[in-house]
Protein backbone atom coordinates (compact mmCIF):
# COMPACT_ATOMS: atom_id res chain seq x y z
CA UNK A 1 0.00 0.00 0.00
CA UNK A 2 3.06 2.49 0.88
CA UNK A 3 4.25 2.41 -2.73
CA UNK A 4 1.08 2.35 -4.27
CA UNK A 5 0.20 5.56 -2.34
CA UNK A 6 3.74 7.31 -3.18
CA UNK A 7 3.03 6.90 -6.55
CA UNK A 8 -0.34 8.41 -6.05
CA UNK A 9 1.47 11.04 -4.43
CA UNK A 10 3.81 11.67 -7.23
CA UNK A 11 1.23 11.93 -9.44
CA UNK A 12 -1.26 14.59 -7.99
CA UNK A 13 2.18 16.61 -6.91
CA UNK A 14 0.91 16.17 -2.87
CA UNK A 15 3.81 16.52 -0.27
CA UNK A 16 3.99 14.75 3.32
CA UNK A 17 3.99 11.42 4.95
CA UNK A 18 1.73 11.98 7.41
CA UNK A 19 -0.52 9.37 8.79
CA UNK A 20 -3.61 11.69 8.64
CA UNK A 21 -3.00 12.55 5.18
CA UNK A 22 -2.04 8.79 3.96
CA UNK A 23 -5.53 7.67 5.61
CA UNK A 24 -7.42 10.27 3.63
CA UNK A 25 -5.28 9.19 0.74
CA UNK A 26 -6.05 5.39 0.83
CA UNK A 27 -9.85 5.90 1.61
CA UNK A 28 -10.14 8.09 -1.64
CA UNK A 29 -7.92 5.16 -3.77
CA UNK A 30 -10.36 2.35 -1.95
CA UNK A 31 -14.21 4.18 -2.99
CA UNK A 32 -12.29 5.53 -6.44
CA UNK A 33 -13.48 1.96 -8.22
CA UNK A 34 -17.33 2.40 -6.96
CA UNK A 35 -20.25 5.11 -7.69
CA UNK A 36 -20.46 5.87 -3.96
CA UNK A 37 -21.23 9.71 -2.64
CA UNK A 38 -17.80 10.90 -1.09
CA UNK A 39 -17.67 14.24 1.00
CA UNK A 40 -14.40 15.69 1.68
CA UNK A 41 -14.07 17.65 4.72
CA UNK A 42 -11.39 19.71 6.17
CA UNK A 43 -10.59 23.51 6.94
CA UNK A 44 -9.99 26.33 4.01
CA UNK A 45 -6.34 25.70 2.05
CA UNK A 46 -6.06 22.05 2.72
CA UNK A 47 -5.72 21.01 -0.82
CA UNK A 48 -9.68 19.06 -0.64
CA UNK A 49 -9.61 19.63 -4.58
CA UNK A 50 -6.43 16.88 -5.12
CA UNK A 51 -9.05 13.96 -3.92
CA UNK A 52 -12.05 14.03 -6.52
CA UNK A 53 -9.28 14.39 -9.38
CA UNK A 54 -7.29 10.98 -7.36
CA UNK A 55 -11.39 9.35 -7.35
CA UNK A 56 -11.99 10.57 -10.95
CA UNK A 57 -8.42 9.30 -12.38
CA UNK A 58 -8.52 5.66 -10.25
CA UNK A 59 -12.21 5.16 -11.59
CA UNK A 60 -13.72 2.96 -14.12
CA UNK A 61 -15.16 6.69 -15.70
CA UNK A 62 -11.09 8.14 -15.83
CA UNK A 63 -12.18 8.16 -19.77
CA UNK A 64 -15.10 10.48 -19.37
CA UNK A 65 -15.46 14.10 -18.10
CA UNK A 66 -13.95 15.81 -14.65
CA UNK A 67 -15.47 19.06 -14.22
CA UNK A 68 -15.08 20.95 -10.65
CA UNK A 69 -17.39 23.60 -9.97
CA UNK A 70 -17.69 26.25 -6.95
CA UNK A 71 -21.02 26.31 -5.61
CA UNK A 72 -19.56 29.66 -3.79
CA UNK A 73 -18.71 31.41 -6.37
CA UNK A 74 -21.88 31.13 -8.33
CA UNK A 75 -24.97 33.94 -7.76
CA UNK A 76 -27.53 32.44 -5.90
CA UNK A 77 -30.06 33.31 -9.20
CA UNK A 78 -28.03 31.37 -11.53
CA UNK A 79 -27.01 28.43 -9.66
CA UNK A 80 -29.75 26.20 -10.92
CA UNK A 81 -28.78 26.97 -14.30
CA UNK A 82 -25.37 26.74 -14.21
CA UNK A 83 -25.63 23.30 -13.02
CA UNK A 84 -28.73 21.82 -14.63
CA UNK A 85 -29.13 23.99 -17.61
CA UNK A 86 -32.06 26.17 -18.92
CA UNK A 87 -34.33 26.80 -21.84
CA UNK A 88 -34.76 29.88 -24.42
CA UNK A 89 -36.84 32.52 -22.75
CA UNK A 90 -36.56 30.88 -19.11
CA UNK A 91 -35.32 34.20 -17.74
CA UNK A 92 -34.13 37.28 -19.03
CA UNK A 93 -30.97 36.95 -20.96
CA UNK A 94 -31.70 33.31 -21.66
CA UNK A 95 -31.33 33.98 -25.46
CA UNK A 96 -30.65 30.39 -26.13
CA UNK A 97 -30.65 26.81 -24.70
CA UNK A 98 -27.59 25.74 -22.16
CA UNK A 99 -26.58 22.59 -20.85
CA UNK A 100 -25.80 22.87 -17.49
CA UNK A 101 -23.10 20.81 -15.09
CA UNK A 102 -25.46 17.59 -15.28
CA UNK A 103 -25.78 17.21 -18.69
CA UNK A 104 -22.14 17.96 -19.85
CA UNK A 105 -20.61 15.57 -17.34
CA UNK A 106 -23.01 12.74 -18.10
CA UNK A 107 -20.80 9.50 -17.72
CA UNK A 108 -18.07 11.46 -15.86
CA UNK A 109 -17.65 13.01 -12.35
CA UNK A 110 -18.91 16.04 -11.00
CA UNK A 111 -16.85 17.69 -8.15
CA UNK A 112 -19.09 20.10 -6.09
CA UNK A 113 -16.95 22.14 -3.88
CA UNK A 114 -18.52 24.69 -0.76
CA UNK A 115 -21.75 22.39 -1.18
CA UNK A 116 -22.69 23.73 2.23
CA UNK A 117 -23.17 27.13 0.03
CA UNK A 118 -26.14 25.80 -2.08
CA UNK A 119 -29.31 27.47 -1.67
CA UNK A 120 -32.25 25.24 -0.05
CA UNK A 121 -34.10 25.06 -3.85
CA UNK A 122 -31.03 23.75 -5.10
CA UNK A 123 -30.34 21.45 -2.47
CA UNK A 124 -33.87 20.05 -3.72
CA UNK A 125 -32.80 19.44 -7.05
CA UNK A 126 -29.65 17.97 -6.58
CA UNK A 127 -31.28 15.73 -3.93
CA UNK A 128 -33.21 14.39 -6.89
CA UNK A 129 -30.60 13.64 -9.09
CA UNK A 130 -28.79 11.74 -6.10
CA UNK A 131 -31.74 9.54 -5.59
CA UNK A 132 -32.88 8.71 -9.47
CA UNK A 133 -30.51 10.50 -11.55
CA UNK A 134 -33.18 12.91 -13.11
CA UNK A 135 -33.31 16.69 -13.08
CA UNK A 136 -35.39 19.25 -15.19
CA UNK A 137 -33.88 22.20 -16.85
CA UNK A 138 -34.93 25.72 -15.86
CA UNK A 139 -37.81 26.62 -17.69
CA UNK A 140 -38.78 23.29 -19.10
CA UNK A 141 -40.89 20.65 -18.18
CA UNK A 142 -39.35 17.46 -19.65
CA UNK A 143 -37.28 15.55 -17.00
CA UNK A 144 -33.92 14.10 -18.21
CA UNK A 145 -31.81 11.32 -16.96
CA UNK A 146 -28.11 11.63 -16.58
CA UNK A 147 -24.97 9.06 -15.02
CA UNK A 148 -22.86 11.60 -13.38
CA UNK A 149 -20.44 10.74 -9.96
CA UNK A 150 -20.66 13.00 -7.48
CA UNK A 151 -18.29 14.16 -5.21
CA UNK A 152 -18.36 17.11 -2.58
CA UNK A 153 -16.62 19.07 -0.16
CA UNK A 154 -17.14 21.65 2.36
CA UNK A 155 -14.55 23.55 5.00
CA UNK A 156 -18.11 24.22 7.08
CA UNK A 157 -19.80 22.35 9.82
CA UNK A 158 -22.64 20.75 7.88
CA UNK A 159 -25.03 19.53 10.89
CA UNK A 160 -24.48 22.89 12.12
CA UNK A 161 -25.98 23.75 9.16
CA UNK A 162 -28.73 21.63 9.33
CA UNK A 163 -29.82 22.82 12.88
CA UNK A 164 -29.93 26.25 11.61
CA UNK A 165 -32.09 25.61 9.16
CA UNK A 166 -30.08 26.29 6.05
CA UNK A 167 -29.10 22.50 4.94
CA UNK A 168 -30.96 19.31 4.16
CA UNK A 169 -30.85 16.49 6.31
CA UNK A 170 -31.69 13.82 3.89
CA UNK A 171 -29.28 15.57 1.26
CA UNK A 172 -26.60 15.63 4.10
CA UNK A 173 -26.72 12.01 4.62
CA UNK A 174 -26.99 11.40 0.82
CA UNK A 175 -23.51 12.68 0.24
CA UNK A 176 -22.26 11.82 3.08
CA UNK A 177 -22.11 7.91 2.42
CA UNK A 178 -18.42 8.26 2.80
CA UNK A 179 -16.72 10.59 4.61
CA UNK A 180 -12.58 11.73 4.07
CA UNK A 181 -11.10 14.85 6.09
CA UNK A 182 -8.14 16.21 5.47
CA UNK A 183 -6.15 17.03 8.62
CA UNK A 184 -5.14 21.27 8.85
CA UNK A 185 -1.18 22.03 8.54
CA UNK A 186 -1.09 22.33 11.99
CA UNK A 187 -1.78 18.41 12.38
CA UNK A 188 1.09 17.89 9.94
CA UNK A 189 3.94 19.21 11.54
CA UNK A 190 6.77 16.90 10.72
CA UNK A 191 5.13 17.99 7.05
CA UNK A 192 5.55 21.67 6.90
CA UNK A 193 9.08 22.06 6.74
CA UNK A 194 8.94 19.45 3.63
CA UNK A 195 5.91 21.68 1.35
CA UNK A 196 8.48 24.70 2.35
CA UNK A 197 11.11 23.34 0.55
CA UNK A 198 9.15 22.24 -2.12
CA UNK A 199 7.37 25.69 -2.98
CA UNK A 200 11.11 27.23 -2.18
CA UNK A 201 12.17 25.05 -5.08
CA UNK A 202 8.92 25.60 -7.32
CA UNK A 203 9.83 29.80 -6.82
CA UNK A 204 13.37 29.15 -7.13
CA UNK A 205 12.77 28.20 -11.25
CA UNK A 206 10.25 30.46 -11.54
CA UNK A 207 11.56 33.72 -10.81
CA UNK A 208 15.45 32.82 -11.34
CA UNK A 209 16.74 32.98 -8.50
CA UNK A 210 18.59 30.13 -5.86
CA UNK A 211 16.13 28.53 -3.54
CA UNK A 212 15.16 30.11 -0.04
CA UNK A 213 16.80 28.31 3.09
CA UNK A 214 15.80 28.05 6.68
CA UNK A 215 18.03 28.41 9.76
CA UNK A 216 17.26 25.75 12.44
CA UNK A 217 15.51 29.03 14.30
CA UNK A 218 13.28 29.66 11.35
CA UNK A 219 12.47 25.84 10.76
CA UNK A 220 11.19 25.73 14.72
CA UNK A 221 8.78 29.04 13.83
CA UNK A 222 7.98 27.36 10.75
CA UNK A 223 6.65 24.52 12.91
CA UNK A 224 5.53 26.30 15.80
CA UNK A 225 2.76 28.66 13.69
CA UNK A 226 -0.85 27.48 13.52
CA UNK A 227 -1.15 28.06 10.00
CA UNK A 228 -4.52 29.25 9.69
CA UNK A 229 -4.81 29.49 5.70
CA UNK A 230 -2.94 25.93 6.13
CA UNK A 231 -1.16 24.59 2.58
CA UNK A 232 -2.40 27.67 0.91
CA UNK A 233 -1.26 30.59 2.98
CA UNK A 234 2.40 28.62 3.32
CA UNK A 235 2.81 28.49 -0.16
CA UNK A 236 1.64 32.41 -0.53
CA UNK A 237 4.30 33.22 2.63
CA UNK A 238 7.61 31.24 0.44
CA UNK A 239 6.52 33.33 -2.65
CA UNK A 240 6.57 36.45 -0.92
CA UNK A 241 9.60 35.89 0.90
CA UNK A 242 11.59 34.26 -2.57
CA UNK A 243 10.44 37.80 -4.04
CA UNK A 244 11.23 39.97 -1.49
CA UNK A 245 14.35 38.70 0.53
CA UNK A 246 17.67 39.06 -1.35
CA UNK A 247 19.59 36.92 1.14
CA UNK A 248 18.86 33.22 0.80
CA UNK A 249 19.08 31.97 4.23
CA UNK A 250 16.02 33.06 6.16
CA UNK A 251 16.59 33.58 10.01
CA UNK A 252 13.46 33.12 12.54
CA UNK A 253 12.85 36.74 13.18
CA UNK A 254 12.69 37.41 9.47
CA UNK A 255 10.52 34.62 8.90
CA UNK A 256 8.18 36.16 11.53
CA UNK A 257 7.79 39.12 9.92
CA UNK A 258 5.62 37.10 7.36
CA UNK A 259 3.62 35.12 9.44
CA UNK A 260 0.00 37.08 10.69
CA UNK A 261 -0.53 37.39 14.16
CA UNK A 262 2.64 35.04 14.77
CA UNK A 263 2.64 34.62 18.58
CA UNK A 264 5.21 32.30 20.57
CA UNK A 265 3.08 29.10 22.36
CA UNK A 266 4.08 30.48 26.51
CA UNK A 267 2.39 29.63 29.60
CA UNK A 268 -0.51 31.66 30.35
CA UNK A 269 0.79 34.73 32.72
CA UNK A 270 -1.85 37.17 34.19
CA UNK A 271 -1.33 40.75 32.51
CA UNK A 272 0.62 43.77 34.26
CA UNK A 273 -2.87 46.38 35.25
CA UNK A 274 -1.15 48.72 31.94
CA UNK A 275 -1.30 45.88 29.66
CA UNK A 276 -4.25 45.91 26.85
CA UNK A 277 -6.58 43.12 27.93
CA UNK A 278 -6.63 40.98 24.74
CA UNK A 279 -9.26 38.16 24.98
CA UNK A 280 -7.91 35.65 22.19
CA UNK A 281 -4.67 35.73 24.25
CA UNK A 282 -6.34 34.79 27.49
CA UNK A 283 -9.16 33.37 26.79
CA UNK A 284 -8.03 30.07 27.94
CA UNK A 285 -7.80 31.22 31.31
CA UNK A 286 -11.17 32.82 31.51
CA UNK A 287 -12.45 29.51 30.33
CA UNK A 288 -10.92 27.95 33.32
CA UNK A 289 -12.26 30.45 35.84
CA UNK A 290 -15.87 29.96 34.36
CA UNK A 291 -15.06 26.13 34.81
CA UNK A 292 -13.92 26.58 37.94
CA UNK A 293 -16.54 28.35 39.24
CA UNK A 294 -19.06 26.40 38.42
CA UNK A 295 -17.94 23.39 39.97
CA UNK A 296 -17.44 25.32 43.35
CA UNK A 297 -21.16 26.09 42.95
CA UNK A 298 -22.61 22.70 42.20
CA UNK A 299 -20.44 21.91 45.35
CA UNK A 300 -21.63 23.90 47.42
CA UNK A 301 -25.02 23.65 46.29
CA UNK A 302 -24.58 19.70 47.36
CA UNK A 303 -23.62 20.49 50.80
CA UNK A 304 -26.48 22.73 51.60
CA UNK A 305 -28.74 20.02 49.61
CA UNK A 306 -27.15 17.49 52.95
CA UNK A 307 -27.49 19.61 55.74
CA UNK A 308 -30.90 20.74 55.06
CA UNK A 309 -32.20 16.91 54.83
CA UNK A 310 -30.05 16.53 58.49
CA UNK A 311 -32.99 15.20 61.33
CA UNK A 312 -31.22 18.26 63.25
CA UNK A 313 -32.65 20.73 60.95
CA UNK A 314 -36.60 19.10 61.70
CA UNK A 315 -36.68 19.67 65.02
CA UNK A 316 -35.45 23.05 64.82
CA UNK A 317 -38.76 25.19 64.47
CA UNK A 318 -39.33 26.32 67.76
CA UNK A 319 -38.17 29.39 67.56
CA UNK A 320 -37.89 32.16 64.25
CA UNK A 321 -34.54 32.10 62.67
CA UNK A 322 -32.54 35.50 62.27
CA UNK A 323 -30.15 36.23 59.21
CA UNK A 324 -27.28 37.67 58.83
CA UNK A 325 -26.19 39.35 55.33
CA UNK A 326 -22.07 38.97 54.93
CA UNK A 327 -20.38 39.70 52.14
CA UNK A 328 -21.44 38.78 47.95
CA UNK A 329 -24.81 39.07 49.00
CA UNK A 330 -25.25 35.32 50.33
CA UNK A 331 -27.72 35.46 52.76
CA UNK A 332 -26.88 32.86 56.05
CA UNK A 333 -29.83 31.62 57.99
CA UNK A 334 -28.73 30.71 61.78
CA UNK A 335 -31.55 28.29 63.41
CA UNK A 336 -32.46 28.93 66.74
CA UNK A 337 -31.16 32.07 67.12
CA UNK A 338 -32.56 33.84 69.95
CA UNK A 339 -30.20 37.54 69.68
CA UNK A 340 -29.51 39.51 66.82
CA UNK A 341 -25.99 39.86 68.10
CA UNK A 342 -24.85 36.24 67.14
CA UNK A 343 -22.31 35.91 69.65
CA UNK A 344 -24.51 35.09 71.83
CA UNK A 345 -25.37 31.97 70.01
CA UNK A 346 -23.26 28.44 70.08
CA UNK A 347 -23.09 27.87 66.28
CA UNK A 348 -20.64 24.76 66.91
CA UNK A 349 -23.75 22.66 67.38
CA UNK A 350 -25.86 24.14 64.68
CA UNK A 351 -24.22 24.69 60.92
CA UNK A 352 -25.50 27.59 59.01
CA UNK A 353 -28.02 26.91 55.98
CA UNK A 354 -27.36 28.81 53.13
CA UNK A 355 -29.93 30.84 51.35
CA UNK A 356 -29.79 29.36 47.38
CA UNK A 357 -31.52 31.63 45.80
CA UNK A 358 -29.12 33.90 44.89
CA UNK A 359 -26.72 30.78 44.83
CA UNK A 360 -29.14 29.36 41.85
CA UNK A 361 -29.23 32.10 39.96
CA UNK A 362 -25.29 32.62 39.59
CA UNK A 363 -25.06 28.88 38.91
CA UNK A 364 -28.05 29.41 35.83
CA UNK A 365 -25.93 32.41 35.12
CA UNK A 366 -22.76 30.38 34.79
CA UNK A 367 -24.45 27.63 33.28
CA UNK A 368 -25.60 29.68 30.44
CA UNK A 369 -21.68 31.33 30.03
CA UNK A 370 -20.74 27.33 29.69
CA UNK A 371 -23.01 26.42 27.13
CA UNK A 372 -22.17 29.00 25.19
CA UNK A 373 -18.55 28.75 25.34
CA UNK A 374 -19.22 25.68 24.35
CA UNK A 375 -20.99 26.16 21.43
CA UNK A 376 -18.86 28.98 20.38
CA UNK A 377 -15.82 25.89 21.12
CA UNK A 378 -17.14 23.18 19.22
CA UNK A 379 -17.97 25.48 16.00
CA UNK A 380 -14.78 27.08 15.48
CA UNK A 381 -13.07 23.58 15.66
CA UNK A 382 -16.21 22.47 13.14
CA UNK A 383 -17.72 19.75 15.63
CA UNK A 384 -14.14 18.49 16.53
CA UNK A 385 -14.32 17.32 19.99
CA UNK A 386 -10.64 17.33 20.83
CA UNK A 387 -9.80 20.68 19.60
CA UNK A 388 -12.82 22.42 21.36
CA UNK A 389 -11.62 20.53 24.54
CA UNK A 390 -7.79 21.33 24.17
CA UNK A 391 -9.55 25.17 23.71
CA UNK A 392 -11.68 25.26 26.85
CA UNK A 393 -9.06 23.70 28.62
CA UNK A 394 -10.68 20.52 29.64
CA UNK A 395 -10.57 16.93 28.69
CA UNK A 396 -12.41 15.58 25.80
CA UNK A 397 -14.22 13.37 28.11
CA UNK A 398 -15.67 16.26 30.18
CA UNK A 399 -16.42 18.19 26.93
CA UNK A 400 -18.31 14.64 25.72
CA UNK A 401 -20.18 14.97 29.36
CA UNK A 402 -21.16 18.39 28.90
CA UNK A 403 -22.30 17.73 25.22
CA UNK A 404 -24.88 15.03 26.55
CA UNK A 405 -26.07 16.98 29.79
CA UNK A 406 -26.72 20.20 27.89
CA UNK A 407 -27.98 18.10 24.70
CA UNK A 408 -25.93 20.17 22.67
Amino acid sequence: MYDHLQSIKQRFGIIGNDPKLNRALDKAVRVAPTDITVLITGESGVGKENIPKIIHQNSHRKHGPYFAVNCGAIPEGTIDSELFGHEKGAFTGATGTRKGYFEVADGGTLFLDEVGELPLTTQVRLLRVLENGEFIKVGSSKVQKTDVRIVTATNKNLIQLIEEGKFREDLFYRLNTVEIELPPLRERQGDIHLLFRKFASDFAQKYGKPAIRLTPEAIAVLESYEWPGNIRQLRNVVEEISVMEEKRLIDGETLKKYLPNYRQKLPSVIPHESAHFDFNKDREVLYKLIFDLKKEIDHLKEQVHLQQNTPMRLHETTVAPKSKQIDDGVEIIYPGETSMNPANHNFSNHPPIINLRQAEEESLSLQDKEIDLIKKALEKHHGKRKKAAEELGISERTLYRKIKQYNL
